[in-house]
């Protein structure tokens, strides 16, 4: 067990990995009560050495560990990695990278879709993990040694699950695959919410440019005070009353206190007045100024049979290549294969996709190839011309 408790010893540990190719990474973080995600433990791993590092322990200076984050020499290994990357990019305000989720390596290797952690320590290294520790409260002090041996074995197995998916990868001439999808994790902007925008994640019935003004206007209001007090969204108000306020503006205190789920006190004091401070801003904007709902990309009837013979190739070209389906097409692409062929703007249509999926399937969609069945496989075939 190594737990590290103070800046020192951190320090240590960091200059033991400098020159290391990779490191793995992990953390351990609450955020039920909190708008931010609260770090409390940090698992690192090199090669040859393993720290959960106690990032709640008095005159923790994490500097040391971030610096190793933002050394391009090295790559991060992470899993599933999205979480963990939001935690360090607000604090380092940069982003870790290279990086390299053995998640999505898992999907391009056949290991299905969205593949668990422990599935793949059972499968690679061909261990098993404790998982009476999953729910620990890694905010309560002092930790038990149980409780560090779980943590750190989220990086320690992850040293050989990183290396024998490297591997493959190296064979099959698919690490490039691998590191396209990482560039997006590794964008600072993908990390940071602009309160503007949050009313996009709200779904709204019927929408009209002056309802998703409203909604616009209280959303980034009840999100710029979430980030400000550090608390969850619906602490401050669930997204029924945003949409029940987007509906039905309220002019005054009265109106604002019969919103379903705002209380009268939040009504009659300082947010409520900020509230309807919003509303009458939204409802005072040029129309040409309210935000457009998005417009629904009208599919053509008839393209059903279409969309069905390109799931069929989707499947068989997910298991000839033993790549997860869903990581290359989704359900949404294929009806727009089917409906728009080349002017589809879909992912199945880019980079290394295209080349797996998305050329065939143009190819069938045109009719240049056709489907058999040869035994218990289904083949493409060349169509001839007349």
């Amino acid at each position: 067990m190594t737990l590290i408790t103070d800046t020192q010893a951190l320090k240590n540990f960091c200059a033991g990995l400098k020159g290391a190719d990779y490191v793995t990474v992990d953390t351990e973080f609450i955020r039920e009560r909190t708008y931010w995600p609260v770090l409390c433990l940090l698992q690192v791993a090199g090669p040859d050495d393993a720290a959960a590092i106690d990032a709640l322990a008095d005159g923790m200076d994490l500097s040391p560990v971030f610096e190793m984050l933002a050394d391009t020499s090295a790559l991060k290994v992470l899993h599933a990695a999205r979480q963990d990357m939001e935690i360090f990019c607000r604090a380092m305000a940069q982003c870790p990278s290279p990086i390299f989720d053995t998640q999505v390596a898992a999907m391009v290797c056949g290991f299905g879709d969205s593949v668990g952690y422990e599935t793949l320590v059972s499968k690679l290294a061909r261990k098993s993990i404790d998982k009476s520790s999953r729910f620990t409260d890694w905010s309560l002090r002092p930790l038990s040694e149980k409780q560090i041996n779980y943590a750190l074995s989220d990086v320690t197995h992850l040293r050989t699950v990183y290396e024998k998916l490297q591997a493959k990868l190296a064979r099959n001439d698919r690490l490039g695959w691998v590191a396209s999808e990482m560039e997006a994790l590794q964008s600072l902007d993908f990390y940071i919410t602009d309160p503007q925008d949050a009313y996009q994640r709200i779904k709204v019935r019927k929408p009209t440019p002056r309802i998703l003004a409203v909604l616009r206007a209280v959303a980034a209001w009840r999100e710029a005070e979430a980030q400000r007090a550090d608390v969850p969204r619906n602490r401050i108000l669930r997204d029924e009353s945003l949409v029940e306020i987007a509906h039905h503006p309220p002019k005054d205190t009265a109106q604002l206190g019969r919103i379903r789920g705002l209380s009268t006190k939040m009504a009659e004091g300082w947010q409520g007045k900020q509230i309807l401070a919003a509303v009458a801003e939204a409802m005072a904007l040029e129309d040409g100024d309210c935000p457009q709902p998005e417009e629904k990309v009208v599919l053509p009837r008839g393209i059903g049979p279409v969309a069905d013979l390109l799931k069929v190739l989707l499947k068989m070209s997910a298991e000839e290549s033993d790549v997860a389906q869903r990581l290359i097409a989704s359900s949404q692409d294929i009806d727009h294969l089917a409906a728009f062929g080349e002017k589809a703007d879909v992912p199945a249509l880019k980079g290394w996709r295209r080349d797996l999926f998305g050329a065939a399937a143009l190819k069938l969609r045109s009719g240049e190839i056709g489907l058999a069945v040869h035994g218990r496989r289904i083949e493409t075939v060349d169509i001839e011309e007349d």
